[in-house]
């Protein structure tokens, strides 16, 4: 007869974690679209010619958050590019990209950066994609964002906040 081992392994089962709510950390996409989407080629056909240096692109991010519920929140990653070559625009796409998530068990002191690094890193390569769709489409070569360190962008939000609760105490 085989004898039984009395030590039980323990299998994670949703039980509390350390922030003290009582539940499990998570974050859930709960759905993403496109919710505002422009394309401009205003010089085609011209801008469509062969050129002898590349166009000059500039792309700006952003990214802002709207509370939905407690624990609900739509987040908005807005991706401008703009090219041209000297004073010529050749084009200019602008998309917000947005996904409704739910976070739970996050402790509050991490929710910010949980919402504004995490939630834009998951939709990124879906905006990334559209944008270069949308290049395409418009008769340029697809333009392929480079990966976004949203950590950094994250710090240099609170940096930029932090002085401005130094210049104006009375704003924050």
């Amino acid at each position: 007869m085989a004898k039984k081992d009395k030590t039980e392994s323990k299998k994670p089962s949703g039980d509390p974690d350390s922030s003290g709510n009582g539940t499990v950390p998570s974050l859930n996409v709960l759905a993403q679209y496109i919710k505002d989407l422009s394309f401009e080629n205003p010089h085609a056909p011209n801008s469509l010619r062969p050129r002898e240096k590349a166009p000059e692109i500039n792309i700006n991010i952003n990214v802002n958050a709207n509370p939905l519920s407690e624990t609900d929140f739509e987040v908005e990653l807005t991706l401008e590019a703009n090219a041209g070559d000297g004073d010529e625009a050749m084009f200019k796409v602008e998309l917000i990209y947005c996904g409704v998530f739910r976070l739970e068990g996050i402790p509050e002191d991490t929710m910010a950066a949980a919402i504004l690094i995490e939630c834009p890193r998951m939709l990124f390569p879906f905006a990334r994609q559209i944008v270069a769709d949308c290049t395409r489409n418009g008769g340029f070569p697809p333009l392929m964002i480079d990966p976004i360190d949203f950590a950094a962008l994250y710090q240099q939000r609170v940096a930029e906040e932090q002085v401005k609760a130094q210049v104006n105490p009375e704003l924050s």
